[in-house]
């Protein structure tokens, strides 16, 4: 056989079968019972259970080890942006199209409080790791932060040009990330609502803000097809993830800090090597664009949620 020949057979199988290795196409589980799309995606503290946000204006909460719906949390009258669990895992928090945040009980379903003071949708909610404050982000530019026993607003952080699409808090609180469609993510004080840094690099829509375990750096993703890491003191971009084929919407670092995970409109999810950027995996089984991402707090498990109204879990290498 010609030398030429045969190095290039050789270097296409080796090609195919990494790139076999490298996409799953079996989710480990896939939960079914929306009748629009999925939004948002959230992990109880335990592992035991995973919240949904839709369009269909409900969230539902599953039990993660069966897919079983336990049950439905309805009260919003527009589609559900964005879902979160008290760190604690008694309560859900919703924010809406509807321009309203709830409260819920998460064993009984029932609604604790709405949080009054908005005037623009709700495009994310987020706990803060001692589950004292609520942040919310929203259509109408600005932030804002509530203290979850009474609802009551606590300070409004403006700075953005557009709609805030993300909110974050660090393990310790000290400050608050936030995601727009001005093209930029901003860090704020928590304490004070001072404006500290805003990180520049991304061509369109910052739609998902995450810290890493230790709080040290930011990943953002981008309706430009990327996902960037950044130090988090300094505002220095680290590296830029790059590979989705549509826009990424959604992203997640795992809670060992080591993977970052990515949900784009290429109805794909991507799990890629923070330390390095490398590519780990692609998940493949959407079939429809992904909306939200995140980790179990083990890090075993991936959930995504899709405008395919579906949830899939997938298994993370270890």
């Amino acid at each position: 056989m010609n030398t030429r020949r045969f190095l290039f057979i050789a270097t296409f199988t080796l090609a195919v079968s990494l790139l076999a290795q490298s996409v799953d196409t079996k989710p480990v589980r896939t939960f079914k019972g929306h009748i629009s799309g999925v939004k948002s995606v959230s992990f109880s503290p335990d592992g035991r259970y995973l919240a949904t946000g839709s369009q269909d204006k409900t969230a539902k909460l599953w039990e993660v080890a069966t897919g079983r719906e336990v049950r439905t949390f309805k009260g919003h009258k527009e589609w559900l942006n964005s879902v979160a669990f008290s760190p604690d895992g008694s309560f859900l928090a919703t924010g809406s199209n509807d321009k309203k945040t709830k409260l819920w009980e998460v064993a009984t379903g029932r609604e604790i409080r709405t949080f009054q003071g908005y005037t623009n949708e709700i495009k994310s909610v987020s706990f803060s790791a001692d589950g004292r404050y609520l942040a919310t982000g929203s259509s109408g530019k600005t932030a804002k932060l509530w203290e979850v026993t009474t609802g009551k607003g606590i300070r409004t952080f403006q700075g953005h040009d557009r709609v805030v699409r993300s909110v974050a808090f660090p393990a310790d609180g000290r400050y608050l990330a936030t995601g727009s469609d001005d093209k930029t993510a901003k860090l704020w004080e928590v304490s004070t609502g001072k404006e500290i840094r805003t990180f520049k690099g991304h061509d369109r829509t910052v739609g998902s803000v995450s810290f890493c375990p230790d709080g040290s750096l930011l990943a953002t993703v981008s309706d430009d097809k990327t996902a960037k890491l950044w130090e988090v003191a300094t505002g220095r971009e680290v590296r830029t993830f790059q590979g989705h084929n549509g826009s990424v919407w959604s992203g997640a670092i795992s809670p060992d800090g080591r993977y970052l995970a990515t949900g784009s409109y290429d109805k794909t999810a991507k799990l890629w090597e923070v330390s390095t950027g490398g590519k780990v995996r692609t998940f493949v089984g959407h079939d429809k664009w992904i909306n939200s991402v995140t980790f179990s707090p083990d890090g075993s498990l991936l959930a995504t949620g899709s405008d395919d109204n579906t949830v899939k879990l997938w298994a993370i290498p270890k």
